[in-house]
This record gives C-alpha cells, structure tokens and sequence, in this order.
C-alpha cells in the first residue's frame, strides 16, 4: 500500500456559526483520504497563530478563499510524494512554508487544516481509529468534561464578565455516566432559570450554554447551577469551573478589570478569585487575569488548590509554556491546535506540559464543525479534561464520539489531578 500523498484539496464551508471556514482533505496515491475542518474562536489571544481571512465584502470580510488558494496552489506542490505518516515532517515542511512565526503568510488555518487532514490520512492508511493511530495502545481513557451550563463575556449575551461557568464531574465512574448527570443537571438549570430569570435565560451561547441577560455576578451563575446540582441529588458528583477570558474585560491602560459590580485592580481580583475558592468548590480556573500576567498566573497559582488554566497566556506554544513552568505560571495548559498551528507544535507543548506535572485540557473552539476530531485527539493525547462546549450538535458530537471510544477501548475514566 502507497503512502504518499497525491493531492491536497480544500474548500471553504461553513461553521455553527454560518461563518466561513476551511474543509482540507489529503489524498494518497491508492485514494486513502483525510479530511479535517478548522474550528475558529471568537475569544482570540493576541500570541495566537494567524487566522487568514479575505477582507472585503462577502461575508463581511470573513471569507477563506485566499486560505483555500494557499492550500491548493502554495502548500500542494510542496506535500504531493511526502510519506503521509510522517506527520512531523508534513508540519516542519508546512511551518517551512509559512515562514513566519504566526502562520500570517500562510494562515494559520491553512497549516491547522492541512496538518490535521494528514494526521487523519495517516491514521486510515494504517486502518486506525484516529486516537489509536495517534495514542498507541496507551491511549484508553476517557477525559474529563467541563460542561459550559452558563455563558457570559464574548460567548453570549448575558450580563456575566466570564465566558463560562462550568460543571466537572470529577465524582463520576464512567463517562456515559457523566454525561448523563451533566445533561439532568442542565434540564434542571432550564427549568429553575426559566422561573427565576425568564423564559429569555433559555436562550444559549456560541457553546450551547445558557445566556440569562438579567445575571451579571458570578457568583449568582454558580448559586443557581448549585441549586441544579443538589435538586438532581448529584452533590457528591460535580465541582465547579471558570474560564474568564480576562483578557476581555481588561482595561490596558490603566492595568485594572472591569466585572459589572466596578473596577477591580489585579490585586483585587485575584482576592475575588480566592473568596470564590472558599466558598464554592471550584477545582478550574481558566485565564484569571490579562494574557501577558504571568507573574499574576504564579501568584495565584501558589496561593489556590483550584488549577489555573492557561489558554491566552500560553496559546499551546511550547516556548509560552517553558515561560510559565519556569516561574510557576498556572498548572494546567488548554490544548487547541489552531491555536499554534500544527498537531506536531501541539504535541510538543503536551509534552512539555505532562513532562513538568501540569494538566492536559483540550479544548474546542466557539467556531466549530460536526468534525470528530477533537474527541479522537483528546483521548489519543491521553488527556484528562476536555472542553467542548454543552448542547449544540457540533458540540454533543464529539460527546457521542467519546461514547462510542469508551465503549471500543473500555479504559476507564480519567481522575481529576489533586
């Protein structure tokens, strides 16, 4: 059987969102074919790998044409005859390419799509499951969902400041377990916000949580998702989650937050974050303060039990990582490939990451697909925790996809790091 790759095709499609982005497919010459979409966030990180868009008119500038063009007349000639299993040559050869350190001359989601559709390529060449192909015989365990039930910030439009309020079922035995406890507590959640905050609160977010346009505190959200908790008698199965997104309720000029009950100095802040750890039991806290605070990170992270997730502050770059590891910033890296543009890059900050004690989040995108790929990499990582959104069908398909590896590989449930 031929391993080489005979063409690499893309086309522009459409997200969750109706916005435009990239479908690569990598063929090899006896017609294996892979084929991966580029998920898109909304809540963007500065340090981030480029996502090209066209500009202009059609779809309000967000168009993907010049990265389909890129695809098929830049980055083809150069992959047709590489072996499609050498997944980190295919990468270095793409960032080779690009040229630049941020994936802009390419974009970044030409390098995301074409690495990922390769690495999908690779694993049906060998007639694997992708996290089999990805993972080897290790690679069995179910991660950890965190379940975004509220949303807030750049996700929806409630008046929360965070972009998520989450359920971690860290008490579950399984995951078909923890789905469905999730999923109950949610009917639950509806139920007790439609009364309490309107038939409105039932309107969801990017990632399929609820949006109660009246809830502007944190604390509320988790009040409200406890009450969820404790009305379906799971109290000893769930814990509670953050991801801030602080970046985008920071002020650069003067250095301070903006929440909805005033202006908080770092100082300020990071004791909100300490009062919130005494009095719920919150276990995550994803980017607690501005994308460059990595002194702020290391303070925090010394001072709680609760992890301290870094997305914005480390972007999945293993350079960003080593930084923080070296000064104590955060104990836990969120994985999203797009973030840095290649599976090789990301594999390399996963590594680093285990190598150093820190967990493994992945994590999904606001902009996502029906694809796959993100539940197949998240357990071919070995990954503990995954985050991928709540009700939506590109978010519950990956939820699905998780079931059926469960029971394919029957490796247990993960363990939350303590």
């Amino acid at each position: 059987m031929t391993r080489e790759i005979d063409a690499v095709e893309a086309r522009e499609i459409l997200d969750n969102r109706l916005e435009p982005t990239l479908r690569v497919t990598v063929r090899t010459e006896d017609g294996t074919a892979g084929q991966a979409d580029v998920p898109r966030g909304r809540s963007r990180g500065v340090h981030e790998a480029v996502d090209l868009r066209d500009g202009g008119d059609r779809y309000r500038g967000k168009g993907v044409k010049t990265a389909v063009r890129n695809v098929e007349e830049r980055i083809e000639p150069a992959l047709v005859g590489h072996s499609v299993t050498d997944q980190a040559g295919i990468d270095a050869l793409l960032r080779e390419l690009d040229g630049t350190p941020d994936g802009s001359n390419l974009g970044g989601n030409s390098l995301t799509g074409v690495s990922l559709a390769a690495l999908k390529a690779g694993a049906k060449s060998h007639d694997l499951p992708l996290y089999r192909y990805l993972g080897g015989p290790a690679a069995t365990t179910i991660p950890i969902p965190l379940v975004d039930l509220i949303e807030g910030g750049e996700l929806g439009a409630s008046g929360l400041p965070f972009q998520e309020h989450q359920i971690v079922p860290t008490g579950a035995d399984s995951f078909g377990d923890a789905i469905r406890m999730c999923a109950e507590v949610y009917y639950e959640l509806g139920d007790e916000l439609a009364e309490s905050h309107g038939e409105s609160a039932l309107s969801v977010g990017d990632e399929g949580g609820y949006t109660p346009a009246t809830m502007t505190d944190p604390r509320d959200a988790f009040d409200s998702i406890l009450d969820a908790v404790r009305a379906c008698g799971y109290e000893d199965v769930f814990e509670l989650g953050i991801d801030a997104a602080a970046t985008h309720f920071h002020d650069p000029d003067d250095g301070t937050y903006r929440l909805a009950d005033g202006t908080y100095t770092r100082g300020e802040l990071l004791e909100f974050y300490a009062e919130l750890e005494e009095t719920y039991p919150l276990v995550s806290i994803e980017d607690p303060l501005e994308e460059d605070d990595f002194e702020g990170f290391a303070t925090l992270s010394d001072r709680l039990d609760a992890q301290i997730v870094g997305d914005d502050l480390f972007v999945t770059n293993d350079e960003r990582l080593r930084k923080g590891i070296d000064i104590g910033a955060g104990d836990a890296l969120l994985c999203k490939i797009n973030q840095v543009g290649t599976v090789s890059e990301a594999i390399e900050a996963v590594e680093t990451a285990r190598e150093n004690g820190y967990a493994i989040q992945v994590s999904e995108r606001s902009g996502q697909t029906a694809d796959t790929w993100l539940a197949e990499v998240a357990v071919g990582l070995r990954a503990a925790q995954i985050k991928t959104g709540t009700t939506r069908s590109e978010r519950t398909e990956q939820y699905n996809r998780l079931l059926e590896i469960e029971a394919e590989c029957d490796g247990g449930y993960a363990a939350w790091p303590r």
